[in-house]
């Protein structure tokens, strides 16, 4: 194979993981359509190929699907109204200013898409409800990490969702990553029975997602490469676009 036919190749490659990880976004409405597990099963198997420190491999996911979903969902939802499960944090306060715009974008056009108005609390609650029954995908996944790990570690748990992600994208189907599953680690590993050393670090959405519901047509901006990397030591005339 000569040098050209190799970088046609290459090319091809290139542009086809590149509309992947482009069209792959946060899907929060779904089709009811099941999925199979083999389908879900070499998802995860490809997805385990991303790389860890020392190859410890520290990720572990639970798919629940069915009425093990179903019952998993309804005692979250029990939890969350009981009031039994503290108000999640996942952000520091005060929130920096840059993030602090960002956040409010999105939850400015999240809401807006839903026809919710930002003042409407008891529709925004709930719509966040919706969260722990994951958004009515036929499957959820729950991540968990060994407790006693360092954040390098929860840095490779991170590398795997996103192959999760990614390995479904390729597959025509669609996920939610969701951090509000975390505040509710304690029902979730008494339904699931995990180990004492785990700790859930964040759940996620998976099946078909409906392409008419405005909620997934939404058009999350992204950051200029400019704003985001400082790039060295390249000849002037490669600069960032």
């Amino acid at each position: 194979m000569d040098n050209s036919v190799r970088d046609r190749g290459q090319q091809a490659i290139a542009q086809c993981v590149s509309a992947v990880m482009r069209s792959r976004h946060a899907t929060r409405a779904f089709k009811p359509q099941p999925l199979e597990r083999n389908l879900v099963e070499d998802i995860l198997d490809d997805a385990a190929t991303a790389p860890s420190g020392a190859n410890i491999q520290p990720w572990r996911v639970y798919v629940v699907t069915g009425t093990v979903k179903d019952t998993l969902a309804d005692a979250l939802l029990a939890a969350s109204r009981a009031g039994t499960v503290p108000a999640p944090a996942h952000f520091p306060d005060p929130l920096p200013d840059v993030f602090r715009a960002r956040l409010q974008d999105f939850g400015a056009r999240y809401y807006e898409s839903l026809g919710i108005d930002r003042t409407d609390a008891a529709a925004r609650l709930r719509q966040s409800e919706r969260n722990l029954s994951f958004f009515g995908a036929p499957v959820g996944l729950l991540f968990t990490i060994d407790r006693r790990l360092k954040p390098h570690s929860w840095i490779d748990l991170g590398l795997f969702a996103q192959n999760v992600m990614i390995a479904a994208k390729a597959r025509g189907i669609d996920t939610c990553p969701q951090v509000s599953f975390a505040p509710f680690h304690d029902v979730i590993a008494a339904h699931l029975q995990m180990e004492p050393c785990e700790v859930t670090a964040f759940g996620m959405s998976m099946g078909y997602g409906d392409p008419h519901a405005p909620v997934n047509q939404i058009a999350m901006p992204r950051e200029h490469l400019r704003d985001f990397a400082r790039i060295v030591g390249f000849p002037e005339e490669h600069s960032a676009r």
